[in-house]
């Protein structure tokens, strides 16, 4: 139905900002034994933030999409920098992602136009300067013109993340349930139409494509999944399933990991966040399960790792940075291979 899908977007964007998540004061781990890791606070004081990545300068870059910003934090000292300002910003919408190709970063922004009470295109941006943007492709002006064989009720759709892939970018749509590839040019093409499962992050992953899915209201954890698309020959494999609202995806130097939103409220209203300081870092499993690795996160909405350091992002506006998330190695998907961008 499309009220679940609309419902579980609106639970991953949010409409009221929870408390900041406080991590538990860290004690000492017996002798011989492996420490849990912990997630400690990085930085504060985001609005709203959705999409990170981690840019080639080695920095936490994220995606600010209720302060219209995108905004580097120095992942030594936490400090904080403004690389792009003024993007649009509406109820729901904003800038959902940053990537970047070489040293150029790039933006996705979407359900910034005029059935939100918006003015302004979504699509994928170049970031020129602080306050300078070009428009790479209209991801929002395609999708009125290329409507998905699936429900819906805002036909621009919601273009939730992206990555480069290939020479242009590999983008999920979580409102009209499929992935696209945007070329350099502006080029858009679908490369897979999906039933209800809700894409949202992403990772490349070598020549294909991890992607996280909640699934629809009432996210029950059996559609939480993590799973794995080669969009050269568009088919998919689930990789591990069992938590709801997997809201993204991505792959450390051993292993690949998921972030969950947090527990489902059940049959809610759309526009329903998941529940208070239930969020998840989960680890996959070779046997199509997760691990939970860091609980009792604050609506998490995104994961960038550098090594085995997990960078945590929340909805209430704190980067979390969870240390050696890799004391034990076995049976875990993915090996100790090359990572890709999410």
């Amino acid at each position: 139905m499309r009220t679940g899908r609309m419902a579980a977007l609106a639970a991953i964007i949010g409409t009221t900002l929870a408390s900041a998540f406080l991590p538990a004061v860290a004690t000492a781990a017996p002798p011989g034994s492996t420490p849990e890791p912990i997630a400690d606070v990085l930085a504060t004081g985001l609005a709203g933030p959705i999409g990170s990545t981690i840019g080639p300068d080695g920095a936490l870059y994220v995606a600010d999409r209720a302060g219209g910003e995108v905004v580097r934090i120095d992942t030594s000292t936490g400090a904080t920098t403004t690389i792009a300002t003024g993007l649009p910003v509406t109820g729901p919408g904003g800038v959902f992602d940053v990537t970047f190709i070489g040293e150029t970063a790039y933006v996705l922004i979407s359900v910034v136009g005029p059935e939100v009470g918006g003015s302004a295109d979504g699509g994928i941006y170049r970031i020129d300067d602080v306050d300078e943007t070009t428009v790479i492709a209209n991801t929002a002006e395609w999708s009125l013109e290329n409507p998905p064989d699936a429900d819906y009720f805002l036909a621009t759709g919601v273009q939730y993340a992206f990555a480069p892939y290939e020479g242009g970018f590999i983008v999920t749509d979580g409102h009209h349930n499929r992935v696209l590839f945007v070329e350099l040019d502006g080029t858009i093409t679908e490369v897979v139409q999906y039933g209800n499962v809700v894409p949202t992050g992403l990772q490349v992953w070598g020549a294909k494509v991890l992607i996280a899915e909640t699934g629809p209201i009432p996210h029950n954890p059996a559609d939480g999944k993590v799973v794995r698309l080669d969009p050269r020959h568009p088919s998919t494999r689930e990789l591990a399933s069992g938590y709801s609202l997997i809201v993204d995806v991505e792959a450390a130097d051993c292993g690949i990991y998921a972030l969950s939103q947090g527990d489902s409220p059940g049959e809610v209203e759309p526009g329903s966040p998941g529940l208070p300081n239930s969020g998840e870092l989960l680890r996959l499993n070779g046997n199509g399960t997760f691990t939970v690795i860091v609980d009792d996160l604050n609506l998490p909405t995104s994961l960038s790792f550098d090594g085995d350091t997990a960078y945590i992002v929340t909805l209430g506006g704190d980067v979390l940075v969870v240390d050696d998330v890799e004391p034990d190695r076995h049976g875990m998907w993915g090996g100790c291979g090359p990572k890709g961008q999410g």
